[in-house]
């Protein structure tokens, strides 16, 4: 039993960081759509700078889960059991890369003022969705190692 559990473990850990990164690719797919969509949106309209950073986030969620959910929905799992899986699958890792994303461009300077047609515009969001990324990887490894997160997801395919 010990030798059993000690393999698990071994084999667990030496997926964790390739897990991890699929496991963020996917929230990166989800966010960037709803985070780029909701910039485009907002600045498109006129909007301030509160209320379409609001509506990216809003949206990065509404993507991040909708991917997972739509996964997990094909495996035969009913629809409330699928958004609870969608709910502790993905809402740390949207939420990290949802902050360290909008920081950056908070930050970014003349970033919240760019226009659609601004190179900075689409320049610090691609950057800043890259050093989202970035961070979110080691959180979606302490998550899956842990059994949650995209593990929890995986159990599903």
């Amino acid at each position: 039993m010990q030798h059993e559990a000690h393999a698990g473990h071994v084999h667990h850990q030496a997926s964790s960081w390739p897990m991890a990164v699929q496991a963020t690719l996917h929230c990166l797919t989800g966010c960037a759509i709803g985070e780029v969509l909701g910039m485009v949106i907002g600045t498109a309209l006129g909007w301030g700078n509160l209320p379409t950073t609001i509506l990216a986030i809003v949206l990065a969620f509404f993507f991040g889960y909708s991917l997972t959910l739509r996964g997990v929905l094909r495996s035969g799992l009913g629809l409330r059991a699928a958004v609870k899986v969608a709910l502790a699958a993905d809402t740390l890792s949207i939420a990290v890369m949802e902050l360290v994303d909008n920081g950056v461009i908070v930050l970014w300077p003349g970033a919240m003022d760019a226009e659609l047609g601004d190179l900075l515009f689409w320049g610090a969001l691609a950057i800043s969705l890259v050093i989202a990324f970035v961070v979110t990887v080691p959180v979606n490894k302490w998550m899956i190692g842990r059994g949650k997160g995209h593990a929890v997801v995986h159990q599903h395919h």
